[in-house]
């Protein structure tokens, strides 16, 4: 006998396509959650075993990001804040920093920039 679903021999064995989707979409969100939690932790890691740099840079850009999420019969809004440096070199590197942090950064200062591989650690405002 021919199953349309999965060819001969009546291969279904009691799973309904729905059970067979459902599956596969749990599995693939359970797989990006477990993948987003390693990535995280990995990304700790190798700043943890970075070297602490202090370097000479300038303020060029900041940046906000704000996310709304809905939940039942509300709406929250959480803030991001982001910081642009420019080194002497020329090169930029953006960084996640504190709200109070952004509060006291001003586009264009010059100073000296404390940071550990990704992480944002100080900005020591010199003008």
């Amino acid at each position: 006998m021919i199953n349309p679903l999965f060819g001969f021999g009546g291969f279904n064995a009691g799973f309904s396509m729905f059970e067979i989707l459902f599956t596969l979409m749990f599995c693939l969100i359970f797989g990006m959650f477990i993948f987003t939690i390693i990535k995280r932790i990995s990304q700790w890691n190798k700043n943890n075993h970075s070297p602490k740099l202090t370097v000479d840079a300038t303020i060029v850009t900041k940046r906000d990001h704000v996310s709304h999420h809905h939940h039942n019969n509300h709406t929250t809004h959480s803030t991001t804040y982001y910081v642009t440096f420019q080194v002497d070199s020329g090169d930029r590197m953006e960084f996640h920093v504190s709200s109070s942090e952004f509060g006291m950064l001003v586009e264009g200062d010059y100073g000296r920039l404390t940071f550990q591989g990704t992480r944002y650690l100080s900005f020591e405002r010199i003008y």
